[in-house]
């Protein structure tokens, strides 16, 4: 995989780093920033950091860039509001634009826009918040099984998922959860693979880095183990059978393409013991640490930190308006 370091000339513009936020995310966008930062540093790039801890006090921070590169997740960063947000100002910024953001997000609609492009996932359901929570729970069991998870609709890192055990259980975290938009997916035992797709549109090219594997204790990859606060260890690439692999690789360039993502995503998928490879969701803004998963599969493609963030800053300057 050919990337060139960036330079000077191929950024439009005063650039500033935008990271933190106000979601569930925000550490996590945090360690993403820093490590940005200091690659445009080792690249010889200067570059501001904005912190966006206050959404109120954005405009006035923006004034004078140009680009902005999205090192942020969650809520408000991750849905294309802040994408719609930096076009209305003109500015160029790294990512997905505002539509395949959106879409992303929301689990249940990337989920039917990815199937029509023939990529596996698993059986779910919008969780209706009107009925009694035991009508509910006896409704999601007839449809699902009574193995289920429950999640936020429109959030990342495996914020707020749910595995309850049983029809009273599942009534329970319903009615805990009654404020939520929330969605059951069918649980299936087996393994936590992520696959990172890279494009670069005006060079034609779009390949995808090493699968890597999340092997936890439990019977979740919880957001504690994506953070570093749950025991967890990582494989990448992924021990998997060539064919495996192969559709893995296949079907993570389909959802990329049918959400009109932009630039880089990566995509995360449960393997079950048949070694059926089927598609959880989709992120347009990876987390960007060191340690993370994009740059663990990168570096198993032998690609340097930089190299990524290169290939990432570089397509800041393709206007993706017109197709998402």
């Amino acid at each position: 995989m050919l990337i060139e370091l960036i330079d000077r000339h191929d950024v439009q513009g005063r650039l500033a780093v935008i990271t933190g936020g106000w979601s569930a995310e925000r550490e996590r966008s945090l360690l993403s920033g820093q490590a940005v930062l200091g690659a445009l540093h080792d690249l010889k790039l200067t570059a501001d950091i904005i912190d966006l801890d206050d959404q109120n006090e954005l405009g006035k921070r923006l004034d004078g860039v140009q680009t902005a590169f999205l090192a942020i997740a969650g809520r408000g960063a991750e849905d294309g509001r802040l994408q719609g947000y930096l076009e209305t100002r003109g500015l160029r910024y790294t990512g997905s634009g505002v539509l395949a953001s959106a879409l992303a997000m929301h689990k249940l609609r990337a989920k039917t826009i990815v199937e029509s492009a023939g990529v596996h996932t698993l059986s779910s359901t919008a969780v209706n918040s009107t009925p009694e929570a035991d009508d509910e729970a006896a409704r999601i069991i007839r449809l699902l099984g009574s193995d289920v998870i429950i999640k936020p609709v429109n959030e990342g890192c495996s914020v707020g998922i749910r595995l309850p055990r049983g029809r009273d259980e599942l009534a329970s975290v319903l009615r805990e959860t009654a404020d939520t938009a929330l969605m059951a997916e069918t649980y299936y035992p087996g393994r936590s693979v992520s696959v990172a797709v890279l494009e670069d549109e005006d060079a034609g090219f779009v390949e995808t880095l090493p699968p890597i594997e999340a092997v936890t204790p439990g019977r979740l990859y919880t957001q504690a183990a994506k953070q570093g606060d749950d025991v967890c260890v990582y494989h990448c690439p992924a021990r998997l059978p060539s064919a495996l692999e192969r559709s893995l690789r296949e079907q993570s360039i389909a959802a990329h393409r049918a959400l009109g993502c932009h630039s880089y995503s990566r995509h995360d998928f449960v393997v079950t013991t048949d070694d059926q490879a089927l598609w959880l969701e989709a992120n347009t803004l990876p987390g960007l640490s060191h340690g993370g998963n994009l740059a663990q599969m990168a570096k198993a493609a032998n690609v340097s930190y930089e190299h990524l963030i290169s290939h990432i800053l570089r397509g800041a300057n393709t206007d993706r308006r017109a197709h998402a």
